[in-house]
Parts: structure tokens; sequence; C-alpha cells
């Protein structure tokens, strides 16, 4: 394991950056997606996990919908396309009303591996949408997981379904065939039983099926299409609205099914904001010379930035990003990111190179694009990554029956 070495400072006098302490860290080891499923499988009597969100009551049977890109304030921002998930709000954390948080970097590849392994981004090891393998010097996609990697290699431990499924839970995954068989899915989700259906109706029906299935039950589903609207349409389009209002539906359909001794959890792996199309809102890596300078590979994504310097111009880089972005994004080291927990109190030391040499969390409605290596990416309206309020935090929206 990894020690991180203390914060150090060194920034320029004029202008001031953002203090790296004013950064919200997620909630790691209380309130975080990755305490969700061990509180949920200690709280059935399963061996290995420990309940780590105080607030949730044990029951026999669980169920998580996680919905991709729902985050807790674009919930409480549309009462009218989403009646039921609003009725729901006052539930949330174990009826405290409350939000969790999703982890750093807020995004779904990180996020669906702190679900399904129940472990912290610096311990699971996927600590961004792309990230640097050390082991190659190339950039890593750990959504599209491109270029190949062992799954197994890349992500050793086991998921919480894999323990659920070992200590005797019927355990089962319900989503979208074209998931069964992706890497992601085997170092996040595998365990018990996956089932493909296509629509959104079907997975809620079966859903219910599967949770009734056991004594003991422990069931996942998922959908991404929210997620999808609000990248290409933006969170304030009718299309993402329209996507909200079926997700509505699904909710209060799954729900309405609940076998007896059941709770359901609706949660989602990040929110998401809106970026203006000016060149004040998006900086261009690709055309911005001084960002560029000793950078040897760009990572992560628009909001959450892991830098890779040229061996030997690390600190030439940080100052460098420092000075021009420092007042609309957090600005770290490496180490000064660990020290500070963004990737959790355990970095593994597998996971450590990975990380950037710089890690930059926009503070401000700013992503940082890159027009000629990332162009599908640059093109989004809306995005998500950071840890302001509107993309860290996710619902814990709760139904028993």
């Amino acid at each position: 394991m990894v020690q991180p070495t203390a914060v150090t400072s060194g920034w320029p006098d004029d202008p001031l950056p953002l203090a790296l302490d004013t950064a919200p860290v997620p909630e790691y080891g209380s309130g975080s997606l990755a305490d969700l499923l061990p509180t949920l499988v200690a709280g059935q009597g399963a061996a290995g996990c420990d309940a780590r969100i105080a607030e949730l009551t044990p029951t026999d049977r669980n169920c998580v919908f996680l919905i991709d890109g729902l985050g807790w304030e674009q919930i409480k921002a549309h009462p009218d396309e989403a009646p039921y998930l609003t009725s729901l709000l006052a539930s949330s954390r174990g009826g405290t009303g409350r939000p969790i948080t999703a982890g750093f970097p807020a995004t779904t590849a990180t996020s669906l591996a702190s679900v399904g392994t129940g472990r912290v981004p610096g311990a699971h090891g996927l600590p961004g949408y792309t990230v640097r393998n050390p082991e190659t010097g190339e950039l890593m996609n750990q959504l599209r997981w491109k270029p190949w990697t062992p799954p197994q290699v890349w992500q050793p431990y086991p998921t919480v379904f894999q323990l659920a499924h070992e200590a005797g839970i019927h355990t089962a995954q319900v989503s979208s065939p074209i998931f069964q068989d992706t890497p992601l899915t085997k170092i996040a989700l595998s365990g018990g039983t996956f089932h493909g259906r296509l629509s959104g109706e079907e997975r809620m029906d079966f859903a219910a099926e599967q949770l009734a299935a056991g004594d003991r039950s422990l069931v996942y589903t998922y959908y991404s299409e929210l997620d999808g609207a609000g990248h290409r349409f933006g969170i304030d389009s009718d299309a993402w609205r329209g996507q909200l209002m079926f997700v509505d539906r699904l909710v209060q359909r799954l729900a309405e099914q609940l076998p007896a001794r059941s709770a359901l959890y609706v949660t989602a792996d990040h929110g998401m904001v809106d970026i203006p199309f000016d060149e004040h809102s998006r900086i261009d890596f690709d055309e911005d010379w001084e960002l560029r300078a000793g950078v040897a590979l760009l990572g992560g994504e628009g909001r959450a930035r892991h830098v890779y310097a040229v061996p030997g111009a690390e600190a030439d880089v940080l100052t460098c990003w420092r000075e021009v972005l420092g007042e609309q994004f957090w600005v770290a080291s490496r180490d000064e990111a660990l020290a500070l927990g963004w990737f959790g109190d355990v970095v593994d030391e597998r996971v450590y190179g990975r990380i950037g040499d710089v890690v930059a969390a926009a503070h401000d409605d700013v992503i940082i694009t890159a027009s000629v290596n990332e162009p599908h990416e640059s093109a989004m309206v809306g995005v998500h990554g950071s840890m302001t309020s509107a993309e860290q935090l996710v619902p814990l929206l709760q139904v028993r029956s």
C-alpha cells in the first residue's frame, strides 16, 4: 500500500488558486457508493462484509436499482417530471432525507467498480475514465476496456456479489444483454447469475421476480439511457426530461412489485452538469500550448483530468496547470490528492502509477476538452467527473415492503 505524503504548498502568490482543502472529498467509509453493498450484505449475514452506512436497516431481500446519471440535485430540480422519485426524497439514506456521494472521479467506470467491489478507487484501481497503464505507458479506457488488459489483473478483488453468492444469498444482475460479457461487468458486477433483458419494463419485472426467488436475495438492475440523453442533449433538454419521466415510471413499477421483507434502493453513479459551448467554458488542451508543455499523456475526462508529465517535468507541469487553471479547478499533485483522500484512504501499489502526476478537478462550470484526441467526448453537452455537488451527490432512495 502506498503511504501518501503530506500536502505541500508552493502556489504562486498571484492569482491565488483554489485551496485544495476546499474540495469536498467523498464520504468514503460511511456514505459513499463503495459502502452500499457491503452494508446490505452484512445485514444479510454474509461474512467478510461490514455495515458502513449506519442509517440503513437490514432486511432479507435487497434490490439496488442504479440509474446512470441520476444525480441528487437533478431529481430535486425536476419534481414535475419525476413525481414518484420526488416523493421518495425523504426516504433517502435510511429516512434521513440525505444523499450519499459517488466517489472521485464521479464517472461510470469508477463508480460501478466502487459499487461492485465495495472498495474505494485507490484500491479497486479504476480511478478515472482513462488512466495510464504503468506497465505499457498507454492510456487505458476503463469503460470501453481499450486497449485490452486482462480484467482480473487490473482489478483482482472479489466482488460483493461473489461474496454474497458464496454466503448462500440468491444473487442476480438484471441488465441489458449488451453488458453481460464486458470486462467491466466481470471485474465489478460478477457473481450469481446475469439475466439480460432488453426493455426497462422487462428489467423491472424480472428484478422483482429474482428478488422473490430466494429467502435472502441481492438483486442489481441498471438503466443507462438517462445518462446517454444527458451527454448528447444536456440535462436542460426535452430529451433528458423525457428519459427522466420514463425512469420515474420504472422505479414505481418495480416498487409496486416488491415481495415481502424487501428493500429497494434507487441510486446513481454520478450527477451531471451542462457546459456551454464557448471558449471560456471549454478549454481545448489540444490547442493550448501552455497546458501541453511537458505533458506526455492527458487522461481522465473533461472535469476530472489525470495529467501524466514527461519524466522530470512533473513540478513544471503542476506549476503551469495551477497558474492557468487554478482559479477554476482544484489542481493537485498525485501525492497531494492521495493525502487529501480524493481516491480513498487506501491506495494500492499497483494503482499509484495509474493516477496522474497532476490531478485537476473542476470547480466552475468549465471543462478541459481535447478536440483532436477526444472528438466524441469534447462534443458532449452534459458532463461529469468532479467533486461539485451536482456531480458528486447521488440518491439512496428507499422503498420497503
